[in-house]
């Protein structure tokens, strides 16, 4: 019967550890992200997170794998609070308004967002092997169809979908912001022209 005892409390060790190492993540992301904000993304190694959170490196490789797959991490964390903005938030990015509406308005969000956690995403193209196939992308490629269908366009709609997310692209829109000096305010109306002259 002690023996019994005994062992019960390994058997509920388990979630224990499971919410200890979740909780590490949670503190790993939030210092990855501060080091990226206060001195962008070339600032990120796995030592420096470590220190910012205050955890071992072995616990920062053992939660994410690699520099590649904390980059990966952090853009799904962005990427999940985005999409349920514009898949289930308030309109007009969410769902209660005009398709052109909520188009306009994915591509403002979606330029902020780049402005905002651009050099983490364009640091991920760079070592993703199939860009397209991200899920976050075929999220909005699927998302951005739905709109333009909604706007009455079915002719050439793929072609259309790519023309209207290409200066969404983070490359794209650093390119257009920063190098070639349209600037946020520039590009977001820039944009919004071209999406109305598609749509008609």
């Amino acid at each position: 019967m002690s023996e019994v005892r005994r062992s019960l409390p390994v058997a509920q060790a388990a979630p224990r550890v499971r919410r200890d190492a979740a909780a590490n993540a949670d503190r790993v992301l939030a210092a990855a992200m501060a080091l990226v904000e206060a001195g962008g993304v070339d600032t990120l190694t796995m030592d420096r997170v470590a220190a910012e959170a205050g955890v071992g490196k072995g616990t920062v490789f053992r939660a994410f794998g690699n520099r590649s797959g904390l980059l990966a991490a952090l853009t799904d964390e962005t990427e999940r609070d985005f999409q349920r903005a514009f898949l289930t938030g308030p309109p007009p990015l969410g769902p209660g308004a005009p398709p052109l509406d909520r188009l306009l308005a994915y591509g403002e969000g979606r330029l902020d967002l780049q402005r905002v956690h651009g050099a983490i995403f364009r640091a991920m193209q760079g070592v993703s092997i199939e860009r397209f196939g991200v899920p976050a992308r075929k999220v909005s490629v699927t998302h951005v169809r739905m709109l333009l269908r909604q706007c009455g366009i079915d002719d050439a709609l793929d072609v259309i979908t790519e023309a209207v997310l290409g200066p969404l692209d983070s490359d794209t829109a650093y390119h257009l912001s920063v190098e070639r000096g349209l600037g946020r305010e520039r590009l977001i109306a820039d944009w919004k022209t071209m999406v109305r002259r598609l749509v008609g």
